[in-house]
């Protein structure tokens, strides 16, 4: 069974709050991260949450009481929390401030029958990634500070990485100038 894991314990000090709440056309960037991944297939969908807590409809909530230290926070509590469900053998995982990203996209990422799937815009490296079992330990044992899975994924040579230029856009929102760049598209 497959996951998904949308990072969203931030603080969003750049954007001036939790960019959880931002909405884009009335939705919540959470809420709308979590219909992307329903619509791709992916019915376990699990957020991790730190500086807001609150409900998000559709989605299992675990708590990152460490997200101040950063992002590699939030993806070991989330790792180590599907890590005791059996019946989950790899995880879609993305982050929350990515307006662009779209239900094929996610979709795309999941039907990949490989073990680690990264999405590239341009040629470059994002979100969503696809993680088997196998590799959660040591996603949880590589990651530090602001830098999630970058760590354990360099230099390795079995790594699918999956263009999506023509399904989404793997931007992110940091600034309140990003927002407005993007609302204003």
């Amino acid at each position: 069974m497959i996951a998904g894991l949308i990072l969203a314990a931030g603080a969003g000090r750049r954007m001036g709050g939790a960019k959880a709440l931002l909405k884009v056309n009335g939705v919540r960037l959470v809420d709308r991260a979590v219909a992307n991944f329903k619509s791709a297939g992916i019915n376990n969908v699990f957020v991790v949450l730190g500086a807001w807590i609150g409900e998000v409809e559709g989605a299992e909530i675990i708590v990152n009481a460490d997200w101040e230290s950063g992002m590699a926070s939030s993806l070991q509590s989330g790792l180590r929390h599907i890590t005791e469900i059996a019946e989950i053998d790899s995880v879609v995982i993305s982050l929350v401030d990515l307006p662009g990203l779209t239900a094929q996209a996610i979709a795309e990422i999941a039907k990949t029958p490989r073990n680690l799937v990264v999405a590239t815009y341009i040629e470059v490296p994002g979100h969503p990634a696809k993680f088997a079992r196998a590799h959660w330990a040591g996603i949880i044992e590589a990651a530090h500070g602001n830098v999630g899975a970058r760590q354990y994924l360099l230099g390795r040579s079995d790594i699918h990485y999956l263009r999506l230029d023509e399904l989404a856009d793997g931007s992110d929102l940091d600034t309140p100038e990003d927002f407005e760049r993007y609302l204003g598209r």
